[in-house]
């Protein structure tokens, strides 16, 4: 396994559970930036992030296009945006058509931070109801990055985690709470 620089999280139906939990033991120091895709209600843009930020150490902020990624940071998708990332690690937001019913979708962020960011990225798919992400981590691991996802057994809702596993076949399936003890021993080989 490569050096581990970016981590990408996407989740839906079940998913806020183990990102609340993630958030909740990051250190302050944490330095790998965590980019997050959750489906969410489009038309409430507001509240997300400052629930997020309840249960974080570390700044939990939505990227503006053309933002750079920055180290000790978590990013969450904007509701009713695409969040792509770029070459230069750098957001573009995007508010083309939906992607297995989704703005935003898992499956174009995770394709293109395979595409911009290749082996220095950790792709991780969470629960889910749809398929949305099975393809983007395919993307990530053709790409050389890191995959993992979450247990169909120990999801909520296994449809996103079972198409995810069909399609990759994923470096690790863990449970979530091994899912987060792998992303917090990223922080210790800095």
């Amino acid at each position: 396994m490569k050096k581990i620089q970016y981590i990408v999280v996407g989740g839906s139906a079940g998913s806020f559970n183990i990102v609340t939990d993630l958030l909740s033991e990051l250190p302050k120091d944490f330095q790998i930036p965590i980019i997050l895709v959750l489906h969410r209600l489009k038309h409430i843009k507001s509240g997300f992030v400052e629930a997020l930020s309840t249960k974080s150490a570390v700044t939990v902020h939505e990227p503006f296009d053309k933002e750079e990624i920055v180290k000790n940071m978590v990013y969450i998708a904007p509701a009713n945006y695409h969040l792509c990332i770029e070459a230069n690690a750098t957001f573009s937001l995007s508010i083309e058509e939906q992607v297995n019913h989704s703005r935003p979708s898992i499956d174009i962020t995770l394709s293109t931070a395979g595409r911009s960011l290749k082996d220095k990225v950790l792709g991780i798919v969470l629960s889910g109801a749809n398929k949305d992400g099975a393809i983007g981590l395919k993307h990530i691991k053709d790409a050389g990055g890191y995959t993992i996802v979450q247990d169909p057994k120990n999801a909520t809702v296994k449809t996103m985690p079972d198409a995810a596993i069909a399609e990759t076949n994923p470096e690790k399936i863990l449970s979530s709470q091994e899912i987060i003890d792998f992303i917090l021993n990223l922080n210790t080989k800095e």
